[in-house]
């Protein structure tokens, strides 16, 4: 079983910076790929950023590229999505997850993964 809790939400304004961080229990860290998503008010959970267990692979959703970066440190068992130049539109929770796999490849859709936080509120004013 894999425990996830992720930090770093909170309020912003528009132009400004968050680090999310999302750290994991267990010692089964490194053979996991790891996913970003986020629910909007009124919306349905949404893919963010992916990067895979080796974290030599990455990818992003159309309105996150080139403003967020998902980066990972197996030592500390932590996945990291830094948000540059937030916009009020990223107002959510944003939520990270995990799941087992051998194989190097990404991840996109919320049913390949096994485990999820609980979020963390983003909200980022005009």
């Amino acid at each position: 079983q894999v425990q996830l809790v992720e930090s770093g939400g909170g309020l912003v304004q528009a132009g400004g910076s968050l680090r999310l961080s999302c750290t994991t229990s267990g010692r089964t860290f490194s053979r996991h790929a790891m996913g970003w998503f986020r629910r909007a008010p009124g919306k349905e959970r949404e893919f963010v950023s992916a990067i895979s267990r080796s974290g030599d692979s990455t990818d992003y959703a159309d309105n996150a590229k080139g403003r967020f970066t998902i980066s990972r440190d197996d030592a500390k068992n932590t996945v990291y999505l830094q948000m540059n130049s937030l916009k009020p539109e990223d107002t959510a929770v944003y939520y990270c997850a995990a799941v087992f796999t051998n194989l190097r490849r990404l991840f996109y859709r919320e049913g390949d993964y096994d485990y999820w936080g609980q979020g963390t509120q983003v909200t980022v004013s005009a």
